[in-house]
């Protein structure tokens, strides 16, 4: 049964052939800021030595300070999602947000081109949903871009609400709650100056 874990070696095969798929649809090129794509770009190959494999796995489950290639100025916690030794998605959760991080909110989540369509994304975000509470995250800010409709439905059925006030920058803005009782909040968070 698929479930989210602290990044493991165990799955590096499988972590192989998801970005294999990921360099196949396009991610890795010079324009592509999304994880996959300046992962590609920072480790291409490199990943098929099991030691680089083992720091990058590494570099990933610390909490802060510089993580992979992405050196985020605010806790995050990265988790992926698998089933037994299988890769299938990577989900982020960050503790707090800064200005900048209000365009991707508190939690983003990518499921591997060869696992889409079956309900992992859903499932994965569902599953962070209390972990971001024990976080104190609550409610979470969960984005996606306008035309993105299949994330739009996941973070709808995951309770998010959009928060219509946000302004339109191609970015639909939601509000989930994390905890049982909690509610979804429409405003934007306080954020840190850091």
């Amino acid at each position: 049964m698929p479930q989210l874990i602290a990044p493991d070696v165990r799955v590096h095969s499988s972590f192989l052939a998801a970005m294999d798929e990921a360099r196949a649809e396009g991610h890795g090129g010079p324009d592509d800021d999304s994880t996959a794509g300046l992962s590609l770009r920072a480790y291409g190959d490199t990943w098929q030595d099991p030691a680089v494999f083992a720091e990058y796995v590494a570099r990933l489950r610390l909490t802060h300070g510089p993580r992979s290639i992405l050196d985020y100025d605010v806790p995050c916690t990265t988790l992926w999602y698998v089933d037994g030794d299988t890769y299938l998605g990577r989900l982020a959760i960050r503790h707090t947000l800064t200005e900048a991080w209000l365009r991707d909110g508190h939690i983003g989540y990518d499921v591997r081109p060869g696992a889409r369509r079956l309900g992992h994304a859903t499932a994965m975000l569902r599953a962070a949903l209390p972990l971001a509470a024990r976080l104190d995250v609550d409610p979470a800010l969960i984005t996606c871009d306008t035309g993105n409709t299949a994330s739009r439905r996941v973070i709808e059925a995951c309770g998010g609400v959009r928060d219509d006030a946000a302004g339109d920058d191609g970015v639909l803005r939601y509000w989930a709650p994390t905890a049982h009782g909690s509610h979804t909040g429409r405003t934007l968070p306080t954020v840190s100056k850091e």
